[in-house]
């Protein structure tokens, strides 16, 4: 049995404690308190905290495959990703989606993908396949699918398209989540999208935006990418509504995941005042409960998926576990 010591979150009393973590295999067997040990809590000294989950990325957007994607995500305590594979499903259609399913059980990163919606991306595009409902339909019985991926087609949401419809009915039917996609969609339009069954959103880009689809059932996914970049407009949701927020990327390059992935939106949150209890919710916990994710959260009988933090505030990422398994440490991932 491995064993950890460091500073632990509780999420109920929302303080860190000083403790030691159990591991044993693939699970975390006991979570034990050592007050005597260290008592005064300074936020210095090593943190044991749950793994990181990127709720919303196009892997293809980083010019990687899944497998070397995971190498340079988990340098950064990602634990796991939702991935949309429209992209490559535009070109390739299902033959391009099994090919990064299967990429990606090669590695220990937990990539879930959605259903690509969208392809084409829309009616007027000439694109390399197409996915209509009972295409979708029969992948989604074959594939262990998070959710239907965007519905970047909300005009046909919002005006009844056959075809739409029947994709969005299918998912919900088999009590799968479907992602939205819906830039500036407001009002009576936007109740008709989000009526539809279609639970997430991720291109709000401004706090009016982002509240009403809030208000009206929505989780909003904050987005931090290497195109669109709209945390510093967005940051005060993470505090307002802590528990229908999550944080994205949706689109990085290479060199900026070599930098940085959802790790820099937790210190970037700390500078800004919010409360790193909030920033766990936003980023580990609402997307493990959102998506079912088989990710754990730091508690006996879960998944040993963890990271170790140094200074909170400066939240550098020094040791990656996924499953128990070392997957990155001394600066080099470890597969």
């Amino acid at each position: 049995m491995a064993k950890f010591k460091g500073w632990i979150p509780d999420f109920e009393r929302r303080q860190f404690f000083y403790g030691e973590l159990h591991v044993e295999g693939e699970y975390i067997r006991d979570v034990a308190r050592l007050d005597s040990d260290k008592a005064e809590y300074t936020g210095e000294g090593i943190h044991i905290m749950p793994g990181l989950v990127d709720a919303h990325v196009h892997i293809e957007s980083s010019m990687l495959i899944p497998s070397e994607f995971a190498r340079q995500a988990v340098r950064h305590g990602t634990v796991a990703v939702i991935s949309d594979p429209h992209e490559i499903a535009n070109v390739l259609g299902k033959e391009g989606v099994e090919f990064m399913i299967r990429d990606a059980e090669k590695v220990p990163l937990k990539i879930r993908f959605t259903a690509p919606s969208c392809v084409p991306a829309t009616p007027l595009e000439e694109s390399g396949a197409i996915l209509g409902a009972g295409e979708l339909e029969e992948m989604a019985g074959e594939y262990n699918f998070a959710a239907l991926g965007e519905m970047m087609n909300f005009p046909g949401v919002v005006y009844g398209d056959d075809e739409v419809m029947k994709k969005i009915r299918a998912f919900r039917e088999m009590g799968i989540p479907v992602d939205g996609h819906a830039p500036g969609l407001t009002g009576s339009n936007l109740r008709k999208y989000i009526d539809a069954g279609i639970s997430t959103d991720h291109e709000a880009t401004s706090l009016d935006e982002a509240r009403e689809k809030i208000r009206l059932g929505m989780k909003i996914l904050i987005r931090e990418g290497s195109a669109a970049k709209n945390f510093e407009k967005l940051w005060p949701l993470v505090s307002e509504y802590p528990g229908e927020v999550m944080l994205c990327s949706d689109d990085i390059h290479p060199d900026e995941l070599l930098d940085h992935h959802i790790d820099k939106l937790m210190a970037r949150g700390q500078e800004k005042g919010l409360d790193i209890f909030d920033l766990m919710q936003a980023a580990s916990v609402n997307p493990a409960r959102h998506y079912k994710l088989d990710t754990g959260l730091l508690k006996p009988g879960d998944k040993a998926d963890f990271i170790l933090v140094g200074n909170l505030r400066d939240f550098k990422v020094k040791e990656t576990y996924i499953n128990g398994r070392c997957v990155f440490k001394n600066g080099e991932p470890c597969f």
